[in-house]
C-alpha cells in the first residue's frame, strides 16, 4: 500500500519550484499534484493519456476540446487523450490532483 498526505505533497511540489509533482507511477497510471496560483497561465499541451482531474481547492474555467465549465474543490473532470485542454480565469489558488492512464513518461 502507498498512502499520501496532500501537504506533504503540497510542501514537496513547492520546494521542487515547479507546478508539477508526479508522486506515483505504477504500470497503469501515474497521478501527480497540479498547482496554478490565482491568475497564472496553464501552458500544459494534450497528452497521450487519459486523464482524471480531481480540484482539491481553488476555482478556475476549464475548457476540454470545444467545452467550458467552472470547477471548484470537490469538481472531477475527464480528458481524453489527445485532446487540447486549458484551465484559465484561475480567481483561486488551485490545486489538483492529476490521475494519467497509461501512465506518463
Amino acid at each position: 500500500m502507498k498512502v499520501f498526505k496532500l501537504d506533504e505533497l503540497e510542501a514537496e511540489r513547492h520546494a521542487n519550484e515547479g507546478a508539477y509533482l508526479r508522486f506515483l507511477s505504477e504500470r497503469n497510471m501515474s497521478a501527480g499534484l497540479y498547482a496554478l496560483d490565482r491568475g497564472s497561465p496553464d501552458p500544459q499541451q494534450p497528452h497521450p493519456q487519459d486523464e482524471i482531474y480531481f480540484v482539491v481547492s481553488g476555482r478556475a474555467s476549464l475548457t476540454v476540446g470545444d467545452e467550458t465549465t467552472e470547477v471548484a474543490r470537490g469538481s472531477v473532470a475527464y480528458v481524453p487523450a489527445g485532446t487540447a485542454h486549458r484551465f484559465h480565469h484561475i480567481s483561486e489558488d488551485l490545486r489538483v490532483l492529476v490521475v494519467f492512464s497509461p501512465p506518463e513518461g
